[in-house]
C-alpha cells in the first residue's frame, strides 16, 4: 500500500482517537470505574443532522481498528475491512462509522494494563469484571460526546452481535436498526466449558502470578498460547480444517514422537504463539467472562421475547451454516423471540464452510444480505434529508456534511 494509491474501496489511512471520561461509570458487578478512556476510530463523514452514524461492536479478541490502514507500509487492514469502506456493505460514502475498543481491552481503552488511579499501580487482576451491558453504557457515553443521539445502526458479529442486541434493550430509542451476526442470546454449557478450559490454561501458567505477571516482569505466554489454540479450534468448521490440512504430515513419514508432525498441529501452534505476543492474559479472562455472563432473558424469567419487548429498532439476524460455536439454531431462537415480541426482523442463514470465523470473511451472499440491509437504512436517511424543509436540521452553521477530527484526545 502507498499513500498515493490506497487499495480499491479502502477507507485509506486512519488514525485512532481517544476520548477520556472523568464521570464515574457504575458497573454491573457493583463496582465503578472512577474515570476511563475509550480508543476508537471513525470512517466516513457525519451528516448535518447526525443521523447516519453506525456503531461497530467488536468480538472477543477484536479492537477498534476495523477498517483501513494505520501506516502506508501496513500489510493488513482492519479486521472487518472486507465489509467496511466505500462501496462495501457498510458504505463509508453514506455512513459515519465508529468502531470502539471495549473497556477491559488491551488496545488502548482502559483495562487491566492501565494504571488504577486509586492505587497508582497497574490494575492487573483488580480490574473489575465487565458485562456486555457495561460496554453498551460506555459506548453510549462516547455517542453523547460525539453528539450522536441515535445510531442509524449498531452492528456486530459474535460478542459484537450480543452488544448490538443489548443496545436494543438498554437504549431502545437510541438506535434505528441492529445487525446481530453470528451471535447467540446466551452461551450454552458447552461454550462456557470451552471458555473455562481456556481460562484455566492461563491461570495455571507458572508465569501468571495470580494476574500480577506485569509486576514480575513476566508473561503467561504458554497459557495464552493454549487458550488461543482451544478457542481457534471452535472458530473453524470440521470441513474448513479438513480441506485446509486434512491429515497432511510436515514430512513424508511419522516420527513417533510428540513434536509437530501434522500440518494442523503446526498451524495451531503458530496461531497460539502469535496471539500470546499481542494479547493480554487478564483481558482474555475478562472478555470470556463477559461472554459467559451475557443472558438478557435472565432477568425476564428466561423469556427472551419479554426481554426484547423494549426494542424499537428493525433487526437483521445472520447465521452461518457451519458455525457450531454459535449455531444457526441460536439465531433462529432470537428471530422467534423477536417475532413473538412483535418486532421487525429479517433473517439469513449463510452457506459457508468457514465455521464461526465466516462472519469476518468475504462472502458474496453475506455481503449482499448485510449490504442490502444497510442500503435500505441509507436510503431512508437520504429520503428524510431530501424531504426536510430547507435549512432545517443544520447544526450551528455546519455544512451539509462534516468530518469528525482525525486525531483528538478529549476529556470531560
Amino acid at each position: 500500500m502507498t499513500e498515493e494509491s490506497p487499495p480499491l474501496q479502502s477507507t485509506g489511512l486512519v488514525t485512532s482517537q481517544v476520548a477520556r471520561f472523568d464521570t464515574p461509570l457504575p458497573l454491573a458487578c457493583g463496582r465503578e470505574l472512577p474515570a476511563f478512556e475509550l480508543v476508537y476510530e471513525t470512517y466516513g463523514e457525519l451528516n448535518a443532522d447526525r443521523s447516519n452514524a453506525v456503531l461497530i461492536c467488536h468480538a472477543l479478541t477484536g479492537h477498534h481498528h476495523a477498517a483501513g490502514y494505520h501506516h502506508v507500509d501496513d500489510r493488513k487492514p482492519g479486521w472487518w475491512d472486507a465489509h467496511i469502506g466505500p462501496g462495501k456493505s457498510i458504505d463509508t460514502r453514506r455512513f459515519f462509522v465508529i468502531s470502539v475498543n471495549n473497556l477491559g481491552g488491551c488496545h488502548g481503552s482502559t483495562g487491566p494494563q492501565s494504571i488504577d488511579p486509586n492505587s497508582g499501580r497497574i490494575w492487573g487482576p483488580d480490574f473489575p469484571l465487565m458485562t456486555v451491558e457495561d460496554w453498551v453504557h460506555s459506548q453510549a457515553m462516547l455517542a453523547d460526546r460525539l453528539g450522536i443521539e441515535r445510531f442509524a445502526a449498531v452492528v456486530g458479529g459474535s460478542l459484537g452481535g450480543m452488544q448490538a442486541l443489548q443496545w436494543s434493550i438498554t437504549f431502545p430509542a437510541r438506535l434505528a436498526n441492529a445487525a446481530v451476526i453470528a451471535a447467540t442470546p446466551k452461551l450454552s454449557a458447552q461454550n462456557i466449558a470451552f471458555n473455562e478450559v481456556a481460562r484455566q490454561a492461563i491461570r495455571s501458567d507458572p508465569e501468571f502470578h495470580d494476574g500480577w505477571y506485569a509486576e514480575h516482569q513476566a508473561l503467561p505466554r504458554q497459557g495464552l498460547r493454549l487458550a488461543r489454540m482451544v478457542g481457534h479450534i471452535t472458530y473453524l468448521s470440521e470441513h474448513a480444517m479438513g480441506a485446509r490440512f486434512g491429515r497432511d504430515l510436515r514430512t513424508d513419514r511419522l516420527n513417533f514422537g510428540y513434536d509437530v508432525e501434522f500440518e494442523v498441529e503446526s498451524y495451531l501452534r503458530y496461531q497460539g504463539d502469535s496471539f500470546s505476543r499481542r494479547f493480554d492474559a487478564n483481558t482474555y479472562l475478562l472478555m470470556t467472562k463477559a461472554l459467559d455472563y451475557f443472558d438478557p432473558a435472565g432477568d425476564s424469567d428466561d423469556d427472551l421475547a419479554r426481554a426484547l419487548s423494549p426494542a424499537q429498532c428493525r433487526f437483521l439476524v445472520v447465521s452461518f451454516s457451519t458455525d457450531w460455536r454459535f449455531a444457526p439454531a441460536r439465531s433462529r431462537e432470537m428471530v422467534d423471540a423477536l417475532l413473538r415480541a412483535g418486532k421487525g426482523v429479517s433473517y439469513a442463514n449463510i452457506d459457508s464452510s468457514h465455521g464461526h470465523d465466516a462472519f469476518l470473511l468475504p462472502n458474496e451472499r453475506y455481503a449482499a444480505v448485510l449490504g442490502g440491509f444497510m442500503q435500505r437504512i441509507a436510503n431512508d436517511i437520504e429520503t428524510i434529508d431530501a424531504n426536510r424543509p430547507s435549512g432545517d436540521g443544520a447544526h450551528h452553521g455546519e455544512t451539509s456534511r462534516q468530518r469528525m477530527p482525525n486525531d483528538q484526545r478529549e476529556s470531560g
